[in-house]
């Protein structure tokens, strides 16, 4: 009886120095829980960079709807011939904007 109780007393002190020296590891490994601060910069850059390309694809979009109305003074070939102008221009403003993104 005295053996085995020698083999528990031991085995149990064995546990738990193998858990003690876990929770020391464990307690100086880096947490991961918050993104590094530089990445934190790059967030807040890159939603600045897409707020403003969502205002500027805005303001286009209002612009080109303006343009597009006839003006009360102007024939319908010239309207026709100035919207298909204006759906041209549009097409390569709101490209430009989008290539904006990938820069």
């Amino acid at each position: 009886m005295k053996i085995a109780a020698k083999k528990v007393i031991i085995y149990s002190m064995l546990g738990l120095m193998q858990v003690g020296m876990f929770s020391s590891v464990a307690a100086a490994s880096p947490r991961h829980e918050d993104p590094p601060r530089f990445e934190q910069r790059n967030d807040q850059h890159q939603r600045d960079r897409e707020r403003e390309r969502a205002h500027k694809i805005q303001e286009e979009n209002k612009r080109h709807e303006k343009e597009m109305k006839r003006y009360p003074f102007e024939s319908k070939k010239h309207w026709r011939e100035r919207q298909k102008n204006e759906n041209e221009r549009h097409k390569r403003a709101i490209h430009e904007i989008m290539e904006m993104r990938h820069r």
